[in-house]
């Protein structure tokens, strides 16, 4: 076995390591010492010649010399990590996975004192005040320290390896979390085969004592009856409320019924309810939750790669009704958010395909490294090749997504910016549920409809110059390569723009469209008909045509 051992700067990595390795008769690596042996000069003038990036470069390929995790049983190696070696997703994934990683915490003022009486120079603190340095360094690095076993660093040595070792003694799970988040918007933690125990925990802290799983047939199937097994192995009892598949679970009708299970089940105020499926699920389980005895607590277990990325996350509940999709809702934000990418492994490849349409409007949004991670592995994401969910990459583009909505919601949480915050994320989807809403809400998958909608948002944007070709060339490019828009819509630009009338982001009778540029996004209200009408036009002829040609 490996224990990996993270925290921030001065909080005993080293220290600890050593006591814990000679404890068990283990080697000890000490990362930072592998990276100045391998660049043969220290931390320090790493950083001065080659900047952070450069570092966290030489980081990286430190952990992936590691190699793979020792099985054994007993401690075999101790690996200190630098403070900062898990703010990259693909190193926490290779370290977390299969190693017991423990983050030995420390307030702030302590660690301060600690660094300096250090003889060791830490690049990131060096010329800012040392208490304030550490607390924003914390601040930013929580969400990954608090997926790994908590131990306080301010104790002796000898009794944090101490404790460790009792960690070691109870042995590791086969899940593997890799953020974990309490937010104003829920507690939202992601992991690899941590579903059924973030459940019941999730549910412990609520003081539950039955789940109230809500899901639909396929997610049921596929996760739904395998995760009520787990859960019931953990002692709870399960009841279970069954809603329809797909967009019919987003009808009134269907929250009639499900609401009335719910009182057959005696359902109390306060119980909360589990959704387990993926977006469409999610949003009508969340507005049951939302109305149910006027509201109580919801838990969502996301099911498919679109719900991981995106919909799961935001708190809006909403239901379709025949005029247009999402008209009825309420915004009423989760107690946690459960994401275990394993959950994707099963998932159908249309869906998975389709999903990548949002992961390109949150690159779009101006994450450069999303954009590279998708025009590299995208395709194999989409294909469900297992080399991508061992390599990491599937885990970065959730955890990359999805956390980019998490910022932009946390600064918008009502969608009352009027030019940006939340509004941003509706890149796309202008013209993409109208494309829904005529096509009855079946025939296209969400993610399909809203890469349709980027491509015409694209064409706006160039035809009133806040859009560079370049800038919607790789965009349309992106789409192309990952399978995305390439047949043709058997409706007409009138019937689209019609649709788009009773579109819910309007602001004084007019659309507020979302326009990419060279590196994000602006809101504009002041888009010509007739540019949209050209747009919607050009892409319902030739859907896949280059954006270099001009769309007429």
């Amino acid at each position: 076995m490996d224990v990996v051992l993270i925290g921030l700067p001065g909080s005993g990595k080293s220290v600890v390591g050593r006591r814990l390795a000679h404890r068990h008769g283990a080697a000890f690596i000490d990362l930072d010492a592998s990276i100045e042996a391998a660049a043969g000069r220290s931390i320090e003038a790493i950083f001065e010649a080659e900047g952070e990036a450069g570092f966290r470069s030489r980081e990286a390929a430190a952990v992936v010399a590691l190699g793979d995790p020792d099985p054994d049983p007993g401690v075999r190696r101790v690996i200190a990590t630098g403070g900062g070696t898990i703010l990259d997703s693909r190193n926490r994934w290779r370290l977390f996975r299969g190693r017991l990683p423990v983050w030995l915490d420390a307030r702030p003022e302590a660690l301060a004192q600690r660094l300096r009486r250090s003889r060791h120079v830490r690049p990131l603190i060096v010329g800012r005040e040392p208490v304030s340095a550490i607390r924003q360094l914390g601040a930013a690095r929580q969400r990954y320290y608090a997926a790994a076993h908590r131990v306080n660093g301010l104790a002796e040595p000898s009794a944090v390896a101490a404790t460790i070792a009792r960690l070691v003694d109870a042995g590791i799970a086969g899940s593997t979390r890799l953020l974990d988040a309490e937010t104003r918007i829920g507690r939202i933690v992601v992991g690899d085969g941590i579903a059924a125990d973030e459940v019941v925990g999730a549910l412990g802290r609520l003081g539950a004592g039955r789940a109230i799983l809500v899901s639909e047939p396929g997610a049921w199937a596929a996760v739904g009856a395998p995760l009520a097994e787990a859960v019931r192995t953990r002692g709870l009892s399960v009841d279970v409320v069954t809603l329809p598949s797909g967009e019919d679970a987003k009808r009134l009708a269907a929250i009639e019924v499900a609401a009335s299970d719910l009182a057959r089940l005696r359902v109390e105020r306060g119980e909360p309810l589990v959704a387990v499926g993926g977006g469409a699920l999610g949003d009508a389980a969340g507005f049951l939750a939302a109305i149910w005895m006027r509201g109580v607590p919801v838990v969502h277990v996301p099911t498919t790669l679109v719900a991981q990325i995106d919909s799961s996350i935001g708190g809006k509940t909403a239901v379709d009704l025949p005029e247009g999709k999402n008209l009825v809702g309420a915004f009423h934000q989760p107690e946690s958010v459960i994401v275990d990418v394993r959950l994707l492994e099963t998932l159908p490849e249309r869906q998975r395909r389709a999903a990548l349409g949002e992961a390109v409007k949150m690159a779009a949004l101006g994450d450069e490294r999303l954009f590279h991670l998708l025009e590299t592995e995208g395709a194999a994401i989409a294909r469900g090749d297992p080399a991508a969910h061992e390599s990491g990459a599937v885990a970065e583009l959730v955890e990359r997504a999805l956390w980019a909505k998490v910022e932009i919601v946390l600064a918008d949480e009502r969608e009352r910016g009027s030019d940006g915050g939340r509004v941003t994320l509706n890149l796309g989807h202008s013209a993409g549920h109208a494309f829904e809403a005529l096509g009855g809400f079946g025939s296209l998958l969400h993610g399909e409809a809203v890469a349709y909608g980027l491509r015409v948002a694209c064409r706006v944007g160039r035809t009133i110059g806040l859009t560079p070709p370049e800038r919607a060339a790789r965009i349309e490019d992106l789409l192309t390569a990952l399978g995305l828009v390439v047949g043709a819509l058997p409706f007409t630009a009138a019937e689209t723009v019609q649709a788009m009338a009773t579109d819910k982001k309007r602001t004084a009778g007019r659309l507020r469209w979302v326009i990419p540029t060279a590196d994000g996004v602006v809101v504009r209200s002041d888009v010509p008909d007739e540019v949209v009408v050209e747009a919607i036009a050009g892409l319902l002829a030739t859907p896949n045509a280059s954006p270099a040609t001009p769309v007429r």
